[in-house]
C-alpha cells in the first residue's frame, strides 16, 4: 500500500518534471517474475526505472540508507522502504554478494520484478563496466527467472555523484528482450557458466545504451581514478613547494 502511495506521489511529478523517455517498455511481462539487469549512471537510476513501470520493482540498497538515526534517518529509511528497496550490509563484500543473492531469491520467488545493476556500483565516468558474476547470473539461474536487459540514458548529466539536486534533463530507457538462461539451468555454481551469463547481459546493456564497455570493474576503475588524482594532488603541492624554494 505504501509503495503504490508513494509511487503515486513520486512518479508522477518525476514523469512531469523530467519527461523521461522510453523504449520498449512491452518487454516487462505484466505478472511473474523477472530481473531487470541495467547499468548505473545515476543515484536517480533507481527511481527514474520504477517510475515508468506499472508494476513495483526491488532493487537493493546500503543498510545504512535504514539505520541512520534520527528523524532524518527514519524519513529517509521510510522512503526506501517505500520505494521498494531492500537493505543490504555491504560491510563484507562475501557477505553482501550473499545477501543480494538471497533477496532476489526471495523476491522473484513472490512472483514478483527484480532489480539489479551487474556492475555492482555506478560508473565513475559514464562508461559501461564489467558485470559481476556473483548476483545477477546466480539469482537468474538459481530462479529460472529471464534476464531483461535495461540502459539508462543520461542520467549521470542530471545527478551527477556528489549532487543532491538534480538538472531538469530528460533522461532515456531502453528496455530490451528477455534473455532465457534455462539451458544452463543448475549450473549456478559454475565460475565459467556464471561468467558467460553476467557477459551476455553486458553486451545487451552495451547496444541498448551505446555506452563504451571496459573489462575491469568500476570499483576497480574507481580506485584507479582516486589513485591518480592523489598523486596528481601530491605533484601539485611538490611543484608549489619547490618554486617557493
Amino acid at each position: 500500500m505504501f509503495y503504490s502511495t508513494l509511487k503515486v506521489a513520486l512518479g508522477g511529478p518525476l514523469r512531469l518534471a523530467f519527461r523521461p523517455w522510453v523504449e520498449g517498455l512491452e518487454n516487462v511481462p505484466a505478472e511473474g517474475p523477472a530481473i531487470l539487469a541495467s547499468n548505473h549512471l545515476s543515484f536517480s537510476d533507481s527511481f527514474f526505472l520504477p517510475a515508468v513501470l506499472d508494476r513495483k520493482v526491488t532493487f537493493i540498497a546500503k543498510a545504512e540508507y535504514f539505520t541512520t538515526p534520527g528523524l532524518k534517518g527514519r524519513l529517509t529509511a521510510a522512503f526506501f522502504k517505500g520505494a521498494g528497496q531492500l537493505p543490504v550490509d555491504r560491510s563484507g563484500a562475501r557477505g553482501a554478494g550473499e545477501a543480494a543473492v538471497r533477496s532476489g531469491m526471495e523476491v522473484l520467488r513472490r512472483g514478483e520484478l527484480f532489480g539489479i545493476y551487474p556492475e555492482g556500483t555506478r560508473s565513475p565516468d559514464g562508461r559501461l563496466y564489467r558485470g559481476k558474476p556473483g548476483g545477477l547470473a546466480r539469482v537468474a539461474l538459481a530462479t529460472g527467472a529471464p534476464v531483461i536487459p535495461v540502459a539508462m540514458i543520461g542520467t549521470e548529466k542530471i545527478q551527477p555523484p556528489g549532487k543532491i539536486v538534480p538538472k531538469l534533463m530528460r533522461p532515456g530507457i531502453r528496455i530490451g528482450k528477455p534473455l532465457d538462461f534455462s539451458r544452463y539451468q543448475g549450473m549456478e555454481h559454475d565460475r565459467f557458466v556464471l561468467r558467460a551469463v553476467t557477459d551476455e547481459v553486458m553486451y545487451e546493456i552495451m547496444k541498448l545504451s551505446g555506452q563504451e564497455y571496459v573489462d575491469i570493474y568500476a570499483t576497480a576503475a574507481k580506485r584507479q581514478l582516486a589513485e591518480a588524482a592523489k598523486a596528481a594532488k601530491e605533484e601539485g603541492g611538490a611543484k608549489t613547494a619547490g618554486a617557493a624554494d
